[in-house]
């Protein structure tokens, strides 16, 4: 029995990466392996726990086939690496932060993926936004409209017989992991489920 991919999106601001860390040990329970993402930027500023690598560094892992996935967005790189397909051929489930602009590929690669978008009411997503201090106002409001283009693609969006499940993370980190573990288990990734 093959592992399932849970392809975790949302904007900026959105706390994929707050949700992830603060979900990765009962991740663990559920037999669901974080994978780490590489990035051609600092390691230090990225913010989540993901490899910074060079862009030459990233075009020679390209090439060399070391990625399972990988995309450009907010002019850097992002790449998932091959590993991953073993774990999940393995039966382990595998949580990825993903693009929604890279997940038609993505779906093509592993048809059986779970996707998942991080929701956040816009009043709290400007706050956060504006808390952190990174973006000027415009740039928040150009963040909080594709913030809303994104869950209003998402609600009308379907491939086939897969569907982008909602996570609301609008309130505190401890309830956005109880609705993450509660809609993993509604498709059968739990801590009961037989792996052999």
């Amino acid at each position: 029995m093959s592992g399932r991919l849970i392809y975790l999106m949302g904007p900026s601001g959105s706390g994929k990466d707050s949700v992830i860390e603060a979900a990765r040990s009962a991740l663990a329970q559920v037999d669901v392996h974080v994978a780490r993402r590489i990035i051609t930027r600092s390691a230090e500023a990225v913010g989540e726990d993901a490899v910074g690598v060079g862009p030459d560094t990233f075009a020679r892992m390209r090439e060399a086939g070391e990625f399972a996935m990988n995309w450009q967005a907010n002019g850097l790189q992002y790449g998932i690496g091959a590993d991953i397909s073993a774990r999940l051929a393995g039966g382990h489930h595998v949580l990825v932060n993903g693009s929604r602009a890279w997940l038609p590929r993505a779906l093509q690669r592993y048809p059986e993926l779970l996707p998942v978008l991080i929701t956040v009411d816009a009043d709290v997503l400007r706050q956060r936004l504006l808390s952190r201090g990174r973006e000027s106002l415009a740039e928040i409001d150009q963040r909080l409209a594709r913030n809303a283009r994104l869950q209003a693609d998402a609600s009308e969006w379907e491939e086939g017989s897969v569907r982008i499940e909602a996570l609301d993370n609008s309130a505190d980190l401890a309830s956005a992991v109880q609705r993450l573990l509660a809609l993993l288990a509604r498709h059968g990734i739990n801590a009961t489920m037989d792996r052999t």
